[in-house]
């Protein structure tokens, strides 16, 4: 099994509910995420899955979460911008423009600052 991993970052606000704390209030974070891509077989060039064409997949699905509100956005999971449901948003989308059936993303985590993230794993 190969598992190849790809960073990036976006920024964006939310407000969380029910939380019974200061986020609750309006507040923003510049997330990090990590995006991992496994595959038992390499291709043709010897590699898994170019990390070009995983970027831009990845490119795309950020464009819809950066400099955003993302208690507006009518496709996050119940409604509710958690790190939790950004992880989940990320790895399914990603997981849909995926091609290839043999190559799955295996897990997206989204870290809200340096000390706190989220992870959704895809089985």
């Amino acid at each position: 099994m190969f598992e190849l991993k790809v960073v990036t970052r976006f920024a964006a606000a939310h407000q969380l509910t029910m939380v019974g704390s200061k986020c609750e209030n309006l507040h923003g974070h510049n997330w990090k995420v990590e995006v991992y891509v496994i595959g038992d077989n390499l291709n043709a060039g010897g590699v898994l899955m170019d990390f070009g064409e995983i970027k831009a997949h990845l490119a795309d699905v950020i464009k819809k979460l950066d400099h955003k509100f993302l208690n507006e956005l009518a496709y996050m999971p119940d409604g509710k911008p958690s790190s939790e449901n950004i992880a989940y948003f990320i790895a399914t989308e990603l997981q849909s423009k995926i091609d290839d059936p043999a190559i799955r993303i295996s897990r997206v985590t989204a870290w809200e600052s340096e000390d706190a993230s989220a992870t959704y794993i895809l089985e």
